[in-house]
């Protein structure tokens, strides 16, 4: 009988995973901590995300009945939902983190942009120093392009955010009107992510890519309805940030074992693995790449490839 290999053996079990250097390049901060944590906190007990069509329109629904009254008492429960999802991060073995916070948080909560920023170093050098984080401005896809700019704006001298993330509904309003937007963040050095085609199909992926300029798509699965897009995504290689566990309990798909990310790594993307929102659909970087491969889609040397390419500088 054949001995396992080491790499067989630390990929075998949730400690094992766990204890290796991975990261997580897709992931809502303010949503980033676990349910329990967040009781543990703040003494607050949210009730379990449970959707019946999968729409975004139940996820927002949930946020804000079950989250937003949390978050309106203001910048202690900022620090404290920060500190559980550095928290969560940390366990998991995250190295490299790639997180948003909306750009218009501290307005509709009244917290000074300064002390965000603030409270974001702060929390992160006390709860998770070893992470490389990389902070990202979310940008709401229902906003026009001049009250993001607003948002953005009091945030820009402080030299902190390292990319920019649009989410949310992405039938809302063109992909094409927010160019002014990235092409001015490009200016500035930053990232441009956005959310395109886990709702979408193939072809809106694309146009995102070429309309934003991306560096990363987040979701990005629709692509593989196409191989023609799936040729051009790895042709130009562009990396799809993916979350199995949101699109499992999004509807997107049925199960880890019929998940597209198998596809869109057999056509030669660059695939890595994001959490999304830990708060809202409890699985972490660990618990998903264990049921990928505890159902066989990807072997523990694919699953190196993938982790390698969360961790590379995406540029």
């Amino acid at each position: 009988m054949d001995t396992p290999s080491i790499l067989t053996t630390q990929y075998s079990s949730l400690t094992g995973i766990r204890a290796l250097a991975k990261a997580d390049v897709h992931n809502h901060l303010l949503m980033g901590g676990r349910r329990e944590s967040i009781r543990q906190l703040t003494g607050a007990r949210l009730s379990p995300f449970r959707p019946v069509d999968g729409t975004i329109g139940e996820l927002d629904e949930w946020i804000a009945t079950q989250y937003r009254p949390l978050l309106k008492q203001g910048a202690g429960v900022f620090a404290l939902a920060l500190k559980a999802a550095f928290r969560q991060a940390a366990r998991d073995g995250v190295k490299v983190l790639e997180a948003s916070i909306d750009a218009g948080y501290g307005a509709a909560f009244g917290i000074p942009p300064a002390r965000v920023v603030a409270t974001l170093r702060q929390v992160h050098q006390e709860t998770a120093p070893e992470i490389d984080f990389r902070p990202e401005l979310g940008l709401n896809r229902n906003l026009s392009v001049r009250s993001l700019l607003l948002h953005i704006e009091p945030y820009l001298d402080f030299n902190y955010f390292t990319g920019i993330d649009l989410y949310d509904d992405e039938t809302a309003q063109p992909i094409r009107n927010f160019r002014e937007i990235y092409r001015f963040a490009r200016s500035l050095g930053l990232r441009c992510k956005a959310h395109a085609g886990e709702f979408g199909d193939a072809d809106s992926v694309i146009e995102a890519v070429e309309e934003l300029e991306l560096d990363s798509v987040q979701h990005g699965i629709g692509a593989a309805g196409s191989i023609g897009a799936m040729q051009w995504l790895a042709d130009h290689r562009i990396r799809l940030n993916v979350c199995p566990a949101s699109n499992i309990r999004l509807k997107r798909c049925t199960s880890y074992k019929t998940h597209p990310i198998r596809r869109l790594f057999d056509h030669g993307i660059r695939v890595a693995l994001g959490s999304d929102d830990v708060l809202i659909f409890g699985s972490g970087i660990t618990e998903q790449m264990h049921r990928l491969l505890k159902v066989k889609v990807f072997t523990p040397e694919e699953m190196e490839v993938i982790c390698r390419n969360g961790m590379e500088e995406n540029r």
